[in-house]
């Protein structure tokens, strides 16, 4: 999925969701922008995400991310990759160490906006997270990464106490149940 199909997909993109809704704007406007993909670019840029569900679609595989002290979904930046199918999918290798699991749809599942915060050496931004729907299955081995505390499948109903019923994951939970 590259820059172009990005943006007809996000032009295309249906939501019930306000908060998505609100987004799409937002999405369009910062992919005006010609390095719109690394993560240098300020105040936000492109990253890409994977809900990996497993083949039941009860469980969801989340990982404790180490900077963030929060359980989240793999993801990570584009840096300068266009392609924002393939970053998920590399993400997903290099956090869990699935290789790319069934993919339903090429279709963005989920778009959204989150405030990352400062580091020393780097200030607060935005990740403007593009999510794909991915099925794995639940006994093939996990491999855990530096970036990462642990990795958990996570039942769909538990994950707005793991998460602190953070919206976000919420809204993708919501979509499958």
């Amino acid at each position: 999925m590259n820059r172009q199909q990005l943006i007809s997909a996000l032009q295309a993109y249906a939501s019930s969701d306000p908060d998505e809704i609100a987004f799409v704007p937002q999405f369009l406007e910062l992919l005006r922008h010609a390095d719109a993909y690394q993560r240098t670019h300020l105040p936000g840029h492109i990253t890409g995400s994977a809900w990996i569900v497993d083949t039941s679609r009860k469980f969801v595989l989340l990982t404790h991310h180490a900077k963030l002290n929060k359980w989240l979904q793999p993801g990570g930046h584009a840096d300068g990759d266009e392609n924002i199918l393939r970053v998920a999918l590399r993400e997903v290798n290099e956090e869990t160490g699935l290789h790319p699991p069934d993919l339903p749809q090429q279709s963005p599942f989920d778009i959204d906006i989150h405030p990352i915060p400062a580091r020393p050496d780097f200030p607060e931004h935005l990740h403007y997270d593009v999510r794909f729907l991915l099925v794995a299955d639940k006994n093939d081995p996990l491999l855990l990464s530096e970036e990462s505390h642990a990795l958990a499948w996570v039942p769909l109903t538990e994950v707005a106490a793991i998460s602190q019923n953070n919206r976000s994951m919420m809204r993708m939970v919501d979509k499958l149940l």
